[in-house]
């Protein structure tokens, strides 16, 4: 059968209060095309659909034409909840939707109903796992784990279970159900340990806590994940991130998105490859020692977002701040170095440094010594549950 791994599409998500809705309308349609250029049986969506847990109206019919449009006729479409997503409002619509084979985990109180009709079809599933079957009998497996909130883990009263615990409990209820032995992916929105993150996620919502080892993943033929935006793998590919569909951070200037393919049977996986995306506009990051050296760079760039750092001797004046946004409409972030003075670069980055990090400061400035790790762990769960309340 062959299968398609994507994730982290954010639809609704904006840059420095800029709409992005087009450019992500115009990647799904990519992926769309991909689907059936490529003749992809079933489509994996690892997580974080969308940007909040209360997307607009124009988001949420992005999603829904989107997904139609992947799906078309021949093939089926799996979404699990990110922790960006409602899991409850993402699955509300799937009394309809798993009729066209699409077909939502959100929610591990409901299981997905089974729908006969196409080419690609499920033919069984259950709380954490779903089972896809073509016309020529291929079998998938898929276990599914969908971001482990802070609803789920303290579904449990038991206190000595801690969350590594939870998980691998999660993880062996789920394998169990493939008692026949398919050739199976698990398909999970986490945090394995190890992964790199970028500038625009946040560590409380990365793991900290909640990182999970490599080892406790299961022995399936392809793990696929979801929840960082960078492309990566382990293990030799067959545990990887998508990455998300688009740039969203500055620190992923330069970087090529893509989604990956995979064939998978009996024998494991076969033909896996990466198949880059076009569409969305690219992220940039420049830098000038002057104003006039700045605005000719930003005039090369027509059609990018752009952050744009300035090494000066003097503060920018109003007038010279508009002549640059004038030069690109897309220059989003302006980055003033002033020589000896606390710049605008040293704010910023604050901004952009995790959690953990700022806590860590935070901490040696006021007991000139190093937070045990214990103590910033607790933060971070902490900091998490405040989040999620």
């Amino acid at each position: 059968m062959r299968i398609l791994h994507t994730s982290d599409w954010h639809i609704g998500k904006r840059l420095a209060g800029k709409e992005r809705l087009e450019e992500q309308r115009a990647v799904l349609d990519e992926i769309a095309e991909i689907c059936a250029r490529e003749r992809v049986e079933l489509v994996l969506v690892a997580g974080d659909v969308f940007d909040t847990f209360l997307p607009s109206a124009e988001a949420e019919d992005l999603f829904y034409r989107a997904v139609r449009r992947i799906t078309a006729e021949e093939r089926c479409l799996l979404a699990i909840s990110g922790n960006h997503d409602d899991p409850v409002r993402l699955s509300a619509a799937t009394a309809l939707s798993e009729e066209l084979g699409i077909y939502i985990y959100g929610s591990v109180e409901r299981s997905p109903k089974p729908f006969a009709g196409k080419y690609v079809r499920a033919v069984e599933a259950g709380p954490a796992h779903i089972i896809f079957e073509n016309n020529a009998g291929e079998r998938v497996f898929v276990h599914v784990l969908p971001y482990p909130n802070e609803a789920r883990l303290k579904e449990d009263k038991n206190p000595d279970e801690g969350f590594l615990d939870k998980m691998r409990r999660w993880i062996a209820a789920g394998e169990r159900e493939n008692q026949a032995g398919l050739p199976s992916v698990f398909l999970s929105h986490i945090f394995v340990a190890g992964g790199l993150v970028s500038e625009g996620e946040r560590e409380i919502d990365l793991g900290g806590a909640r990182a999970v080892p490599l080892d406790l993943l299961p022995a399936c033929d392809y793990v696929a994940l979801g929840h960082l935006h960078k492309k990566q793998s382990f293990r030799g590919g067959l545990i990887r991130y998508s990455g998300s569909i688009m740039q969203y951070a500055f620190d992923e200037a330069g970087t090529q998105k893509s989604v990956v393919l995979f064939d998978l049977d009996r024998a494991g996986v076969h033909n896996l490859r990466e198949v880059p995306l076009q569409s969305g506009k690219k992220l940039v990051r420049l830098e000038a020692d002057s104003v006039e050296n700045a605005a000719d760079l930003l005039r090369r760039w027509e059609g990018a977002y752009i952050e744009l750092t300035l090494h000066l001797r003097e503060p920018l004046s109003s007038m010279q701040v508009r002549a640059l946004k004038e030069a690109n409409v897309g220059l989003v972030n302006l980055i003033p170095e002033i020589r000896g003075e606390l710049t605008g670069s040293a704010v910023a980055g604050k901004r952009t440094r995790s959690a953990g990090e700022l806590f860590a400061e935070f901490y040696r400035a006021q007991f000139a010594e190093e937070p045990a790790e214990e103590l910033k762990q607790l933060f971070l769960s902490a900091a998490e549950e405040a989040y999620e309340a």
